[in-house]
């Protein structure tokens, strides 16, 4: 393969891969809404913090363990699972003062908590893990050697493009705030869709198989 040809399939499939919705952009958008421009910013560094770990265990060849075993699938599936219920309840909960943002009342998110629950996010879908290990391997260059390095490179620059990407969308949505904050009822509504995609990305996850997982798309 030409080195040209192969960056621009390599880079078309991971801007195609990164703007598929998913666990970690919702996350990240909702995060960007609900709290403003730096606790995305903060969300989105620690969804793509989560992926680099990804990106470490399938360089390591760890995440093989959780593609063929069953057991060790189960487990971080169903924790990522109950994690992803979890902030599902809290939205639908939600009386919509989370997005009043200027609401001395409203229980912040700091970003450095923004930033842990962003890399949980994404360190406990299993999918994640087994998408870096069937993905990257399809771009290794035989000639070069090193396959662990290759790997590597090729899972920074994926989690590069994800920031770039993420970054304009946390810009994009920290604009409509204002909206939100004078239109109450909106922003309920808002987080109950949120809310319930977060419940519906659970279910798809806990109904997962560990085979199937690497024919569907991965996160954001």
């Amino acid at each position: 393969m030409e080195s040209s040809s192969y960056w621009i399939l390599f880079f078309s499939s991971t801007l195609a891969i990164t703007v598929s919705p998913g666990p970690d952009l919702i996350y990240v958008l909702s995060k960007t809404i609900t709290q403003g421009r730096r606790v995305g910013f903060a969300s989105s560094l620690g969804v793509c913090t989560g992926a680099f770990i990804h990106v470490l265990a399938a360089a390591l060849g760890l995440s093989a363990i959780i593609a063929t075993s069953a057991v060790a699938f189960s487990v971080v599936k169903y924790i990522g699972v109950g994690y992803l219920v979890y902030l599902g309840i809290q939205a639908l909960m939600s009386k919509g003062v989370m997005f009043d943002i200027q609401n001395s009342n409203t229980k912040k998110t700091t970003p450095w908590n923004a930033f842990g629950q962003g890399a949980l996010v994404d360190i406990l879908n299993p999918k994640a893990a087994i998408f870096f290990m069937a993905f990257l391997p399809q771009f290794i260059r035989p000639e070069l050697g090193h396959s662990s390095a290759q790997i590597l490179l090729l899972g920074v620059l994926v989690i590069l493009v994800a920031i770039i990407v993420e970054f304009s969308l946390v810009l994009t949505a920290a604009r409509t705030t204002g909206f939100f904050r004078k239109n109450p009822r909106f922003s309920v509504w808002l987080d109950r869709i949120l809310g319930s995609v977060l419940i519906g990305l659970a279910v798809r996850l806990a109904f997962a198989e560990g085979q199937n997982a690497l024919t569907d798309p991965p996160t954001s």
